[in-house]
């Protein structure tokens, strides 16, 4: 059974910072293509970093552009989003993303 279990996230003010995991299993970790999506409140779902088979990296949202990074470890079969710089309008719940199946995600709450 494929399973992605999201956590990290949290309240924090504007201009800090967090880390958020996925924990994968039931599938081949190593090589796989990962995103982070991101829902606001009222919103719809929207892409923010995706890694391919080959640890490259693609930003969907520019938004995010110097400030989000996205890796994986291999060993620990683990997807992180690292979000530094955060803004008010980074708050979402945040899931990772392998094909269609996603975690239950977790909550970002970024204050002014």
């Amino acid at each position: 059974e494929v399973r992605l279990v999201e956590s990290g996230g949290g309240l924090v003010q504007s201009g800090g910072s967090l880390r958020l995991s996925c924990a994968a299993s039931g599938f081949t970790f190593s090589g796989a293509t990962m995103r982070w999506v991101r829902q606001a409140p009222g919103k719809g779902l929207e892409w923010v970093l995706g890694i391919n088979s080959g640890g490259a990296s693609t930003i969907y949202a520019d938004s995010v552009k110097g400030r989000f990074t996205i890796a994986g470890d291999n060993a620990k079969n683990t997807l992180y989003l690292q979000m530094n710089s955060l803004k008010p309008e980074d708050t979402a719940v945040y899931y990772c993303m392998w094909g269609a199946t996603s975690g239950q995600g977790t909550q970002v709450t970024v204050s002014s």
